[in-house]
């Protein structure tokens, strides 16, 4: 049980306020952890809010270094800390934000080796990266390690995003089974993005991270929320586990993470 300072108390008093989360959701907040994969479009916004509400841990990887270009939609980066590393200028702006929050910080890549070990320190994980491979691998971790994660992912003015709960719904293979072939559809760097569709999908990530924590909700499960900014239509699709899903159905083919072939622009920038 974590007991509320008089400053806490007035800096979450707007959560406090809702039935739904109280004193006692605050404090599950409080004693929350969450890791944010990729410190770019998605995971910006993400690492924001889930600072301010008072997440007490966050991690964040990233490999990659602050670039011009990333300022138009990755708003924990500012002109200063172009050619800083991206976990650290995240860092910087989630504990000025809240010194609540403890931020860990992981300056790597993701690959097979790894993430297991990453991963099953925390509670939720936030999928922020821009590749189909580290996508994949992302999910299958998540479902070998038995923890939930929120897929998202962006282009031009579109997103989409689904909530997995391991053994209690669909995962990713079981709508979309393996990678396209590199190359096959062009990253951000090479379509473009508008900058607020990653706030606006970024933000619906930490959502769904914050009514995880605090059992609050209904959680993107079993559906691919969607959304067309320009017209700013939004639908959700239905999905269901497949029992002959590769890696969460019955007789599973995948057994082991791997590191599948990356698009030229790779794995080196999150959305």
């Amino acid at each position: 049980m974590i007991n509320l300072t008089d400053n806490q108390l007035d800096r979450y008093s707007r959560h406090i306020l809702l039935q739904e989360v109280g004193v006692e959701g605050q404090e599950m907040l409080l004693g929350g952890k969450i890791l944010i994969i990729g410190a770019g479009g998605l995971g910006a916004p993400a690492a924001v809010y889930l600072a301010a509400a008072g997440v007490g841990t966050i991690g964040i990887v990233d490999n990659d270094h602050v670039e011009i270009s990333n300022l138009q939609r990755q708003i924990t980066h500012f002109t200063k800390d172009i050619n800083a590393a991206k976990v650290d200028s995240a860092a910087e702006k989630m504990r000025a934000i809240n010194p609540d929050v403890k931020v860990n910080t992981y300056q790597q890549y993701i690959n097979a080796g790894n993430i297991r070990e990453l991963i099953r320190e925390y509670d939720f994980v936030i999928d922020g990266v821009d590749n189909f491979p580290t996508k994949f691998l992302i999910n299958d971790a998540c479902v070998m390690e038995g923890i939930p994660f929120s897929h998202g992912g962006i282009l031009r003015f579109d997103g989409q995003t689904m909530t997995v709960v391991p053994g209690k719904s669909a995962c990713y293979r079981c709508s979309f089974r393996q990678p396209p072939p590199p190359n096959a559809v062009p990253t951000c760097s090479q379509a473009g993005v508008l900058g607020a569709v990653a706030g606006m999908l970024g933000t619906i990530q930490a959502t769904e991270a914050l009514k995880y924590l605090t059992k609050t909700g209904e959680l993107l499960t079993d559906s691919l929320l969607t959304f067309d900014a320009k017209k700013m239509n939004f639908r959700k699709i239905n999905l269901k586990r497949q029992d002959n899903c590769p890696l969460c159905g019955g007789k599973p083919s995948v057994t082991e993470l791997i590191d599948a072939p990356q698009a030229a622009c790779g794995l080196k920038t999150a959305q």
